[in-house]
């Protein structure tokens, strides 16, 4: 009888540590077809229902985040946090029990370090992948633990710290459509012309500071017709094609494409001569990947402040320009955009940089990685 390999994974709470763990169990569920993968999430986090579109079993478990920010709500909230603390102990060692995972690997999020940490105590093999520069909370706590710690971006081996870790670099795992897509093509398919594709957005919900840094950029460009534009505004940045109108913009203009969601992302993105974007680590994997310049504008609103140390891999590389938000401003970004788009030479050094910073077969890194652990 063959014994079907059983995996756990966990990772949670935002798309950046979802969508790894999804990447990973593709990769697993192709190399080895038979294998039984069951996912661990919160009951209410965007794994709940993306785990099971995917076709993969999923046990939910509550666990919570701490606010740093003193307010009645968020007291509550923290209340709520150590309640679900103090009970995830218990509630992984049933999961784990009932699962029997060969190995168990984890992405980040509140729900890894539980759950991960458990299956460890409990003699099951502990992968777990960190996806960004500067390592996450629940990486360092787990790290102890882990027989191979991997890793998107070198920089972050140095910021681990511990004697004695297994660590690999792995890179993040990058959809094949990312891979694949070329620059002509679709640049032909968008109906773009020789001038520069600028490609700019915040993000599926949007966010304002780059909503409102954009605006004059765009205005300018429905005017003197320089570069065509690409924007993607998000769903709360519906204030931005009135406030482009207020300021004079052609929304009409050919060389313009404002909308709420970039839905063809590997599209836009091959099409691409420059981006602006936040930092986020697969978003950046993605940019290395298809080698391209860029303006990164990261999130203060992150733990850690990983993404300006995620940015600021790619501008110490050479591979992008950086704005911090408190500084940024719409006379800023013209000036980047207009300084970098001024030399095709400057534009060509900043995307080899770019692309020789990407790593484009990290689910089979990491699946080797699996397959070594394991003895397969």
């Amino acid at each position: 009888m063959v014994i079907k390999m059983k995996v756990l994974i966990a990772g949670g709470g935002t798309a950046g540590h979802i969508n790894p763990a999804l990447a990973i169990a593709g990769g697993i569920m192709k190399r080895w077809p038979d294998a039984e993968i069951t996912f661990v999430g919160t009951p209410t986090g965007m794994e709940s229902e993306l785990v099971p579109q995917a076709g993969y079993s999923f046990e939910p478990m509550k666990v919570a985040g701490f606010q740093r920010k003193l307010s009645f709500t968020n007291i509550k909230r923290n209340a709520q946090a150590v309640w679900y603390l103090a009970n995830s102990g218990a509630a992984a060692k049933k999961i784990v029990n009932k699962v029997k995972p060969d190995i168990a690997i984890g992405t980040g999020g509140y729900v890894s370090g539980p759950i991960m940490r458990k299956a460890a105590q409990m003699g099951v093999p502990l992968l777990i992948h960190e996806q960004n520069a500067f390592p996450g909370v629940t990486t360092k706590m787990l790290s102890k633990y882990a027989k191979v710690i991997m890793l998107a971006v070198e920089d972050a081996r140095p910021r681990l710290g511990g004697e004695g870790l297994d660590i690999r670099l792995t890179g993040n795992p990058i959809r094949a459509d990312v891979l694949s897509y070329d620059k002509s093509k679709a640049r032909e398919e968008l109906g773009i012309d020789d001038r520069p594709l600028v490609f700019s957005f915040g993000g599926s919900l949007g966010a304002r500071r780059i909503n409102e840094g954009m605006a004059d950029l765009i205005v300018r460009s429905s005017k003197d017709k320089k570069y065509n534009h690409i924007h993607g505004y998000g769903r709360y940045g519906s204030f931005l094609p009135p406030l482009l109108e207020e300021k004079g913009a052609d929304m009409d203009a050919d060389n313009l494409d404002i909308r709420e969601y970039i839905n063809d992302m590997p599209r836009v993105m091959a099409a691409a001569d420059l981006v602006v974007s936040r930092a986020g680590a697969i978003t950046l994997s993605e940019l290395q990947a298809q080698g391209k310049a860029c303006i990164l504008i990261p999130s203060p609103n992150v733990a850690e402040n990983h993404q300006y140390h995620n940015a600021m891999a790619m501008v110490n590389k050479g591979a992008a320009d950086i704005i911090v938000e408190s500084e940024l401003t719409c006379e800023l970004v013209m000036q980047k955009v207009d300084a970098i788009l001024s030399s095709p030479e400057n534009v060509q050094k900043m995307a080899l940089a770019s692309r020789n910073m990407a790593i484009t077969d990290a689910v089979e890194r990491i699946t080797d990685i699996v397959a070594e652990v394991l003895g397969k």
